[in-house]
This record gives C-alpha cells, structure tokens and sequence, in this order.
C-alpha cells in the first residue's frame, strides 16, 4: 500500500504520533504497524505515573541548563489535560506525588529539587515536607522527608493504550497488528504480508530500538518489575494514604508505588538486568530477583503494609539513555526518524514525543521540533561489549551503595567509586 506517514509501533508514542499527524493533517494517509498488539510491550505494563519534566528539574537542569529545562517542564504540562480530552475511562486520578527518602543519603535528592525549583522561579512545583507533614499524607517509619510535585496523576496503563488505539482508529489511521516490520528501507517498510511505500517513516518501538544500529550508541535496555497487592483499603485509611498521590523514593534504582481504584497497591522496582546488544530476552519479563526487591521494598517502606498479600507480579524492559532524557530526531539523510530512551519515564513524555515525530515527519519546524528533547547532543555509551560490562558492574556497585544506606552502613569504597564513574565521564546513568 501507499502512506504519506509509516509509523512502526503500537504502544503510547507510535499512537500518539499517528493520532497527531491525522488531527495536524486529515488528508494524509497515516499507516501504523505492530509487531503484536498494540500496548503488548512496556506500553501495556508500566506503573501508570503521568507528568512530565517539573518533577525531574534538578536533573534536567544540569543536563539541558536552566533556560531549555524550564521550557521542557512547561511545556509538558499539556500532557495530562490531553489524556482528559481522551473522554475515556482510563482509571486517571490526579492526586500529585511524592518524592520521599528512606535513608540519609537519599535526603539530598528532596532537597535539590527543592532548591533547582526556587532557583528557577517555581517554588509551587516543589513544596518540601517535613517528616510530620509527610507523615500526614501517608505514614512510614523510614520516611525522613519528602516533596510534593503537583504535576502528576495516575493512570490505569493498559486502559491508556486501549483508549488511544480506539482514538487513532476512530481518527482515521489504518492499523495493522500483528504485522512486524521486517525490513526497513528509504521510503519503504516490508513485513510479512507485504510492503508500505511512504514518504517519511516513524520508528517508535521503544526498548526495540537499542538493537538499531543508528540508536545502539545512545541507549541500553533495563528491566523493571513490580508486585501488586491485593485489595486493602482498611490498611491504607491506617497509613493515611487515601488521597491518590504516587510516589518514588530517593534512590538511583528507585522504588516507584501507587494506590490503585480498587484499593491494591502496586509497588516497582527499577533495579532489573540490563541486556546485551539490544536484545530482549525472558530476563525482561520473567527475573524473580528483580520481583523480590520490588516486593522487599514494600515491606520495608511500608510496613503498615505487612499482611497485605501479593497477588502478581510482573516486569519489562525500558530504554534507557546515556542522560535519562528520551530522544527524537531524523536519521542523517533519510526520512526515518525515531524516538525512544525514556529511561523509565515514558507515560506522559510519550505525548510530547508524538507531537514532535509528527511535526519531524510533516517536515515543520515548529515549537515541538525546538525542544530540547529534540535538538540537544546525545552522549554515547560504549560499544559492545563494554555498554553490557560496564552497565552490569555500575549496577551491582549503585545497588551494593543502596541497600548499605538503607542499613545505615557506608559501603565499600570500590562500590562507592564504580558508582561514580558515569558520572566523572559526563552521564546520569549511575550519578549519585
């Protein structure tokens, strides 16, 4: 068949591009491949957290500089009032969260959000909480301090994903499942069942990606597992945590956690193996190592928690890139261009990564294509075999330095300087 636009992949960023690039431009004929179903992969099994870049400021500062943070946290502030304007029953809750540290050395992540957003004139962005007001929104033993990012809600994933199929069909984009790309060309896409000619094509295939020569400089892949509870809504009235806010601790390999509608309470862990070579294998969705720490996690950070039982458990992969921030552009001389490298944060930043593919694949040049996500110099990790070395020893080194804080232990110097190293070389994977 004939396209203008060939988007490959079904989860948040392909269906957000394919939906934007219909309403920007109704004539166009925009064809959407996937290899499975739509949302089959980490579009389908994340923690649900939407927001966009004020609750990562601190970072994103250091990495983009003051000016190019601040346009990137305002103009992620449409994403969740997009999700609304879906009108579709996707469990959204807009309850804010929390970022609280369990242990000393997790202290100064509160407070350097608290400081980057004061120094950049947006103190209601980051209000800090002493251990009693923290208390007062939910109540552990280990919560020392924290801060409340407004901007952030919560969504059922997979009831997400669904909605935004139907939304993209329903705007008239030709879907094709279980139809993978088996080969892409300039101008062409190839798959099983036969071809697309297009003028401009999408990748968006997430985790995938880091196998595709152009990307696989830029990015690795993680795992990342959580544990779901059964329903306890007495336990949560006990701890105080009734007003829907999600929350992530202060580590590197955090913990991220939420309430669900039906009283549940689902508890990940970002600490899972890291794959070699772009490939994702039954580490990324059966590692019972990674499902225990998540579930470690929330008997130690919630023990008024304790009896609730574990129903399920889960994980999938994630893109990370060398600076925690995903990455849009154009492969040099084509027109193919991509997106991926959310690192763990992809719910809502994949609204702003469709806006911008859309306007890459239109050829505009406009506010979405200035963004700093789309204009910055990327760092490079290693080649194979060192990215799968390295990463692996940062790893285990950053999550010997953890769980030694959350002892109250200092650990070993050969753990604290391994952890250092990204960061002496100018990336964020590792930075402590």
């Amino acid at each position: 068949m004939r396209a203008d636009v060939c988007v490959i992949g079904g989860g948040y960023t392909g269906l957000w591009t394919a939906l934007a690039l219909r309403r920007r431009e109704p004539s166009a004929r925009v064809v959407l491949v996937e290899a499975e179903r739509c949302g089959a992969g980490p579009s389908g099994r994340n923690g649900g957290f939407v927001h966009g870049y004020w609750a990562s400021l601190a970072e994103a500062r250091v990495t983009l500089g003051d000016a190019d943070a601040l346009e990137l946290a305002r103009a992620g502030e449409q994403i969740i009032p997009a999700i609304r304007a879906l009108d579709a029953d996707v469990w959204l809750r807009e309850g804010g969260m929390l970022m609280v540290s369990s242990a000393p050395a997790q202290d100064r992540a509160v407070d350097e959000a608290v400081r980057a957003a004061g120094e950049l004139g947006a103190p209601d962005h980051a209000v800090f909480l002493d251990r009693d007001a923290l208390a007062a929104r939910v109540r552990s033993p280990v919560f020392r301090r924290g801060v409340f990012f407004r901007e952030c809600a919560t969504v059922q994933p997979a009831r997400l994903v669904r909605a935004l199929r139907r939304a993209a069909i329903g705007a008239g984009v030709e879907l094709h499942e279980r139809t993978p790309a088996t080969a892409l060309r300039e101008g062409e896409v190839v798959t099983p069942r036969g071809r697309v000619r297009t003028d401009a094509v999408v990748v968006a295939v997430n985790a995938w990606g880091t196998a595709w020569r152009p990307l696989s400089r830029n990015v690795t892949n993680f795992g990342s597992y959580v544990v779901l509870t059964e329903p306890v809504p007495e336990l949560l009235a006990e701890t105080r945590w009734t007003g829907g806010e999600a929350i992530v601790d202060g580590r590197m390999f955090l913990h991220y956690f939420r309430t669900t509608d039906d009283g549940r309470v689902l508890m990940g862990s970002g600490s899972g193996p890291i794959g070699f070579g772009g490939r994702i294998d039954r580490r990324f969705v059966n590692d019972a190592p990674t499902a225990a720490r998540a579930e470690r996690g929330l008997r130690r950070l919630l023990p008024g928690l304790a009896t609730a039982r574990v129903e399920r458990a889960w994980g999938g992969p994630i893109d990370v890139s060398a600076d925690h921030l995903p990455l849009f552009g154009t492969v040099p001389g084509t027109s193919t261009h991509f997106g991926l490298g959310y690192s763990g944060h992809g719910v809502g930043p994949s609204w702003l990564g469709g806006q911008i593919l859309a306007s890459l694949a239109l050829g505009r040049d406009d506010e979405w294509t200035s963004l700093p996500l789309a204009t910055r110099k990327v760092p490079r990790l290693p080649p194979e075999p060192l990215k799968r070395l390295g990463g692996g020893l940062v790893r285990a080194a950053i999550m010997r330095c953890e769980e030694a804080e959350e002892e109250g232990q200092r650990a070993p110097f050969p753990a604290r300087a391994i952890a250092e190293l990204p960061r002496l070389v100018g990336m964020q994977i590792g930075t402590r």
